[in-house]
């Protein structure tokens, strides 16, 4: 067949003589670190403005503003927003994402619940959850949740969380620490506070699976703002190589395998072409670090930590020159230790100049440390590198355009003989996208109701996102409708009256098969020990002669990966019938209790016949309200069951 070779743009640099002036780089773009998909468990539905149509959700897809989730009966979600902060969702729960700004995250959710464990949060950062009825806007640390049905909205804080509730009026209130406040109607709301009822189990659940992804032994070896680390430690195996510090060699990849070759190009709307990888744990190594390839495995170096890390949508060199059999070919191959990435995103200045923003190590160009601290990057002609990870059989990953432009996987590993022409391409590769590269993987998954899409909400920022839902005549599928915000006034305004819409009484389902990890594979070996001995300071690279037999120590024995709620559900179900209890949420350090509860008391108030017998009998305090539990209502229908407590009577929600 004819061989037909990859276009390369040749907009060059010229490599220009030795200056004595080192230029800077240019100053990277201020984008936010987008929110990760890191759990999806059961049916999970994934939306992106300009896409053919909901697609199933796959782990580790970054979201951009306008993505939207949606799961089924029996699914629930974790969205990352910050290294110590999570967004959760059970089931049957429509949410969107309607902002995404470095100190601003902004939610939509139309039915269902959300639950929001924040452990970790920058001054000055906020989150704002959009609902039908009301507006909360959070700037502290704390556990959040919201219930939304066709009637009302209800947020519950804990350990000591508070936050601001803006209704449809305009008239902002605080919703104070170990609160549940329901917000009922529209256009004339009606707001209700109640002491926060007991922890269920789906709090219980999301108490300790934020407890298990902070307690990881990975997040010693990578700066703190690397999300994904936890997914690491029951992965692979930490190993110290004299050359690179710590590096993690995955198990259970498959022979042949290599960096950037299972998995999926997605377009995303602010970083172009983004790498979702197959494995659960295919989030940091493929958006920051470095792989290196020693004594014949694979290894993911992160290099010294630092402060601040840089995400990256891939890490990755682009290459031209790579023959495929079938149309224009497209190469890639990982980037080795120290090698330098040419953005192909962000603004004109910083896109197509070789960058190190974000990396500690040394800065390495064709095997050599050229400065550890500044380089002269207007002296670095981009087609001249000779990226070394391009010397190792099967790294150079390659497909047709035409398949990378529609979202295909049909990649190949190119051969030696399809190398021999192989050049850096200067600024990336220039593939216009298509909608089906907008979504991760294809296939027939669960819709969200038309009455969830119709719902508007109220919103105290009003964003300009694209039209976030899918139109297709066969479908009728609605436009997203929304509250316009009161420019004069700045408060949000109702278009017209919310769609009068009925949710769904569903229990939730058994549990499903599918777990976090995928099909198992042929496991490799433990690599073998690596050298102690150092090379020489000038050389990025090891010698062949320097694999060794030094092992390094394991330090503990890998954890089995967080249960999804539907397997912790299922655990705590077992031990009941075992004649065991069901344990309550565990606090670590990271996850102090309740800073209104005194010491050795429980988080929560108990239920009282007399409410003035709380605290003690104490009275209350001047000027605090004396609060309630919200009454139990018997549950005869969604008339008689507030806040959308009916969908999730399964997990004794409250």
């Amino acid at each position: 067949m004819q061989r037909i070779a990859i276009p390369i743009l040749m907009s060059a640099w010229m490599l220009l003589g030795a200056s004595s002036a080192h230029a800077q780089e240019p100053q990277p773009p201020n984008l936010a670190t987008p929110p990760r998909l890191s759990l999806a468990d059961g049916q999970v539905s994934f939306w992106r403005p300009g896409g053919q149509d909901w697609a199933p959700a796959h782990a580790n897809t970054p979201l951009a503003a306008g993505d939207s989730i949606y799961t089924g009966p029996g699914a629930n979600a974790e969205i990352q927003v910050g290294d110590r902060a999570y967004v959760r969702i059970g089931e049957s729960t429509q949410l969107q994402l309607s902002s995404i700004e470095p100190d601003f995250v902004q939610f939509k959710v139309t039915a269902g619940e959300a639950s929001l464990d924040l452990r970790q949060l920058a001054p000055g950062h906020t989150f704002e959850v959009d609902t039908p009825n009301a507006a909360y806007t959070i700037e502290h640390l704390g556990y959040y949740r919201v219930n939304v049905n066709e009637q009302s909205a209800a947020l519950i804080t804990r350990r000591g969380g508070s936050a601001m509730l803006t209704p449809s009026n305009g008239s902002a209130m605080r919703v104070n620490a170990s609160e549940e406040v329901l917000a009922s109607g529209t256009d004339t709301p009606r707001v209700e506070s109640y002491a926060a009822p007991e922890l269920d189990s789906w709090d219980r659940w999301n108490y300790n699976r934020t407890d298990h992804l902070m307690d990881s032994m990975s997040v010693r070896y990578v700066s703190p703002e690397v999300y994904g680390a936890a997914d690491l430690d029951h992965s692979g195996t930490w190993r110290t190589v004299p050359e690179y510090g710590a590096v993690w060699v995955p198990d259970g990849v498959a022979p042949g395998w290599a960096p950037y070759s299972a998995g999926h190009w997605i377009s995303d709307p602010v970083y172009g072409w983004t790498w979702v990888d197959d494995a659960p744990w295919g989030w940091a190594p493929y958006h920051y670090g470095r792989w290196v390839y020693v004594s014949g495995y694979w290894a993911w170096a992160p290099g010294p930590a630092v402060a601040h890390p840089m995400y990256a949508p891939a890490l990755v060199a682009w290459l031209g020159g790579v023959h495929v059999t079938v149309g224009v070919g497209v190469g890639w191959v990982a980037l080795g230790w120290g090698e330098p990435v040419v953005p192909w995103w962000g603004p004109r200045e910083y896109a197509g100049v070789p960058s190190w923003r974000g990396w500690g190590g040394p800065r390495v160009v064709n095997r050599t440390v050229v400065n550890t601290t500044t380089v002269n990057v207007t002296n670095i002609n981009v087609q001249n590198i000779t990226y070394a990870n391009t010397q190792v059989h099967n790294a150079v990953i390659a497909t047709s355009t035409e398949h990378f432009a529609h979202g295909g996987r049909e990649f190949i590993h190119a051969s030696p003989e399809q190398l021999h022409e192989v050049r850096p391409a200067e600024h990336g590769m220039d593939i216009r996208p298509t909608a089906a590269s907008l979504t991760p993987e294809a296939g027939h998954t669960a819709r969200p109701p038309q009455e969830f899409v119709e719902r508007k909400v109220v919103a105290r920022r009003v964003t300009s996102t694209p039209n976030s839902w899918p139109r297709d005549e066969r479908r009728d599928m609605p436009e997203p409708a929304a509250h316009v915000q009161d420019s004069e006034h700045g408060r949000p305004v109702p278009t017209a009256s919310p769609a009068q819409a009925r949710l769904e009484e569903r229990g939730r389902s058994e549990p499903s098969d599918r777990h976090n990890g995928t099909e198992q594979e042929q496991l490799r070996p433990t690599p073998p020990a690596l050298s102690e001995h150092h090379a020489d300071v000038q050389t990025a690279m090891p010698s062949s002669a320097s694999a060794a037999n030094h092992p390094a120590p394991t330090e503990r024995m890998k954890p089995p990966p967080p249960p999804s709620f539907n397997e912790w559900r299922n655990q705590q179900q077992g031990q009941k019938e075992q004649g065991g209890h069901e344990p309550s949420a565990v606090h670590n350090a990271g996850s102090p209790p309740p800073v209104s509860s005194p010491a050795g008391q429980s988080a929560q108030p108990a239920q009282h016949a007399n409410p003035e017998q709380h605290n003690g009998g104490h009275p209350n305090l001047p000027g605090e309200p004396a609060m309630k539990l919200r009454p139990a209502k018997v549950a005869s229908g969604t008339n008689h069951n507030p806040a959308g407590r009916a969908s999730c009577k399964e997990h004794d929600c409250r």
